[in-house]
């Protein structure tokens, strides 16, 4: 099953029924790490089902979210799950020199990203990244949500390619972000644009 078309880049300007252009302001930790979570969980359960391999959540906690086994229980990679509700709006006023727009835009924690590059180094086990998009007219259709994937290696290529880190932005904190007197939002972050990325599906698991 594939929802991709040639290139993701679509004239905002010219779409009839346009989002805002603005930014959210207010980030709420809780209600992303929920979307997330239910999103992982439906993963792990449809990978489990199929009977193919058996995928449950990683132990470790700067680990990526999943871990796939084989039926006998060999470590076979891991994946890594993202939920993008939001477009970048401002994207092209905060990174000029990306050369993204909004639509075709998603993005990536730089923490987890550096991370996940020493932990595929020390484990030398496959790392995806799975981006999961919803409520992205522009993208999604009619469909509920749709799927993008990267190997962590294709990633690293793009960023390593970046010197001048023209996609990373810092965005201010706000009152979501602190949970019972801890900063648990991710303020800083590395984008990254779907043209880069694979179409995918879990049915094609």
């Amino acid at each position: 099953m594939s929802f991709m078309q040639e290139k993701y880049i679509f004239d905002c300007a010219q779409c009839d029924s346009p989002c805002d252009g603005k930014s959210l302001g207010k980030y709420i930790f809780e209600h992303d790490a929920f979307f997330s979570e239910q999103e992982e969980n439906v993963l792990i359960d449809h990978i489990n089902r199929s009977g193919k391999f058996r995928a449950e959540k990683c132990a470790v906690k700067e680990y990526p979210d999943i871990a796939i086994y084989t039926r006998r229980g060999e470590l076979l990679q891991y994946l890594e799950v993202k939920v993008q509700r939001r477009a970048f709006m401002k994207v092209q006023k905060m990174l000029p020199k990306a050369s993204l727009m909004p639509s075709e835009t998603v993005a990536l924690n730089l923490s987890d990203l550096l991370r996940y590059f020493e932990i595929q180094a020390k484990e030398n086990k496959p790392i995806t990244v799975i981006w999961v998009l919803k409520e992205r007219k522009c993208i999604i259709g009619h469909h509920e949500k749709v799927w993008f994937k990267s190997d962590i290696n294709a990633l690293k290529h793009i960023y390593e390619k970046d010197a001048a880190q023209t996609r990373r932005f810092r965005r201010h904190s706000g009152k979501g972000d602190i949970i019972e007197g801890k900063h648990l939002g991710v303020t800083v972050n590395y984008h990254f644009s779907l043209n880069e990325l694979t179409s995918w599906s879990p049915f094609d698991l």
